[in-house]
């Protein structure tokens, strides 16, 4: 183990050459991470991802530039994911859990009428909702039977059925 201390440095006043020999177990590390925490984490963010996000990425930086102990920050960063796994889990299971941790989604549209409070409640302005509406090749608004912003953040667009 002393050798691979001599290869990363100390955890205060490495070398130039040291921190760059950090960059391959933390890059390891990292991927590791995000195995453990699984695809979601980083693909669609809930305000419980986001904060796990940031602060994996902080620690990691933080190692990386030699302002924490290596080790340590390691331990306290794979716990923080094994945590951030667990209560996936069990958010799956329960749902006050959920709620807990996760947004909810919000109607935005249902039957081409726009539910004003909700959009607010979703700082959303009548641009952003039509932008997103388009996206979608739908033209009007009138033409929406639902339309929801997810809890990543994705609005959803349901057309009405052409007759």
């Amino acid at each position: 183990m002393e050798w691979f201390r001599q290869l990363i440095g100390p955890d205060e006043g490495a070398s130039a050459l040291q921190l760059c020999f950090r960059v391959l177990p933390l890059l390891a590390f990292g991927i590791l991470c995000v195995r453990i925490a699984g695809r979601r984490t980083f693909a669609h963010f809930s305000p419980l991802d986001i904060v796990v996000a940031l602060i994996v990425g902080s620690n990691i930086s933080r190692v990386m530039t030699g302002k924490a102990p290596f080790f340590p920050v390691l331990a306290a960063t794979l716990a923080l994911v094994v945590l951030h796994r667990l209560l996936a889990f069990v958010a799956m299971r329960w749902q006050w859990v959920a709620a807990l941790v996760k947004s909810r989604p919000i109607t935005l549209v249902e039957d081409g009428k726009v539910d004003a409070r909700a959009m607010r409640r979703a700082n959303l302005s009548d641009q952003d909702l039509a932008q997103g509406i388009r996206s979608e090749q739908i033209r009007d608004i009138d033409d929406v039977a639902l339309a929801t912003l997810e809890s990543s953040g994705k609005l959803s667009v349901v057309p009405k059925r052409r007759r």
